[in-house]
């Protein structure tokens, strides 16, 4: 393994996570998000699900779910046991199901029936961090966030761009180095690169595309 040293400088971190961006935004040009939603409430209750589960599973689990459950109340009518049942296949469904129904009571108690639409009120919600609140903000509401999940804590600290695991300090760092009309996509690159290339421990560093700039490719 040859360890590449890059310059330390804020300047030089972001042009090359500048340069980053710009091939991974050649090699995966149609990157969106994958949790289907026709509203911020369906992406709310499907992000919830998504914890600890593929975002493939939550959508056929949300195809019926989303067909039964229209509005946040429908989640209050139904006893637990059912809810529990229709989430099932995601995994950790008993806690799953609190924090939905959590959200939606506080929903409809707290903000007229509506999603919040800041982070602050969103971080209020029962299961929501800032992750799922950013997943809502940029993809709902147009206020940019950086969404940083299990792929993007790796690959930038792959990349060298942080040192930590704090999700939270990852962001701040981030949105240091990247403009602001690139947060919202910018997940969606490394999650991707996540998926196809840099896998957790067995990274397919000799086909990398970003191999060259990343001090921590097997070259």
């Amino acid at each position: 393994m040859i360890v590449q040293k890059f310059p330390s400088t804020l300047s030089a971190k972001k042009a090359r996570i500048a340069d980053i961006i710009s091939i991974l935004s050649q090699i995966y040009p149609d990157v969106k998000i994958q949790l289907e939603h026709e509203n911020p409430f369906e992406l709310l209750v499907a992000t919830i699900l998504s914890a600890q589960c593929t975002d493939a599973r939550v959508n056929i689990v949300t195809k019926d779910l989303f067909a039964k459950y229209k509005i946040p109340s429908d989640y209050l009518i139904v006893d637990v046991e059912e809810l529990e049942q229709d989430i099932f296949s995601t995994g950790f469904y008993k806690a799953k199901a609190r924090n939905i129904r959590g959200a939606c009571k506080m929903i409809i108690e707290d903000f007229g029936g509506e999603v919040p639409q800041t982070m602050d009120n969103l971080l209020k919600l029962p299961g929501v961090g800032r992750k799922t609140a950013n997943v809502i903000l940029g993809h709902c509401f147009d206020t940019p966030g950086i969404v940083v999940d299990t792929h993007v804590i790796r690959i930038s600290n792959l990349l060298g761009f942080v040192n930590t695991s704090d999700a939270v300090k990852i962001e701040y760092e981030l949105m240091k180095l990247i403009p602001k009309e690139l947060w919202v996509i910018f997940a969606h690159y490394f999650i991707n690169h996540g998926r196809n290339t840099c896998i957790a421990r067995r990274p397919k560093c000799t086909i990398c595309e970003i191999a060259h700039l990343c001090p921590s490719a097997h070259i």
